[in-house]
């Protein structure tokens, strides 16, 4: 189909639906909107210290099936990992995102696990995945996609172990989104930004809950509290 077609075809629509074409000023006005995003009326149990943030994303997460386990620094992680896996009697085999983060910590502590990097394959039972942001008044993750962060291993995989640094608990949704505007920069946002709260679930057989249902039956997240851990 030529431009000047499809022009007449969409002209033709807004005819119909008594709308005009977007004029100059209606592109600023939107340009202005996404550099300034209006927010609405926040909820309240999310407006508190990081302290409080921090105590109401636990009590949320596990609130939905989620486990949390608070690390000092990520020099804990392999060790955290290790015993979580021997306590849920999993295999201790690893598939790590190719995310810098995950390069910090000394895997070879725990000469147990057995670790390896990409995205998921269907035979993978755990990953470790990073977050972007966490969400206080819902207890919920911010996992971004992109190299380091490959979808499938935070769907596919029946266990997922999250990564999440204090310093990016934030207490609403909106705060989370001004944190990616700020660490990624303007117009940088990735393909995909999935908002995971608790493993996956569902009722739809005979209104019982059934774990793992569209994704892991396991979510178990690593919240790193020391401050120079902060955010990004």
């Amino acid at each position: 189909m030529s431009d000047q077609a499809r022009e007449r075809i969409l002209a033709a629509v807004r005819q119909s639906l008594g709308t005009q074409s977007r004029a100059a000023g209606d592109h600023a006005e939107l340009e202005d909107r996404l550099a300034s995003p209006p927010r609405g009326e926040l909820p309240a149990r999310g407006a508190v210290d990081h302290d409080a943030r921090l105590a109401l994303f636990e009590e949320m997460a596990l609130e939905v099936s989620a486990t949390v386990a608070r690390l000092p620094n990520m020099a804990a992680v392999p060790k955290a990992i290790a015993d979580y896996l021997k306590e849920h009697n999993i295999p201790p085999k690893l598939k790590l995102a190719p995310d810098p983060l995950l390069d910090e910590p000394d895997w070879a502590t725990e000469p147990l696990l057995e670790t390896a990097r990409g995205k998921a394959d269907p035979q993978d039972e755990v990953s470790v995945t990073a977050a972007a942001a966490g969400v206080a008044e819902t207890g919920t993750l911010v996992l971004m996609s992109g190299p380091g962060g490959p979808t499938t291993l935070n769907f596919l995989p029946d266990n997922n172990i999250v990564i999440l640094k204090a310093g990016t608990v934030k207490g609403s949704y909106e705060d989370a989104w001004d944190l990616l505007r700020e660490t990624q920069g303007a117009g940088h946002l990735p393909r995909t930004v999935n908002f995971i709260t608790g493993p996956s679930r569902t009722g739809d057989i005979e209104q019982t809950i059934q774990l793992g249902a569209h994704g892991p039956r396991r979510l178990h997240i690593l919240l790193i509290t020391d401050p120079l851990d902060g955010a990004p």
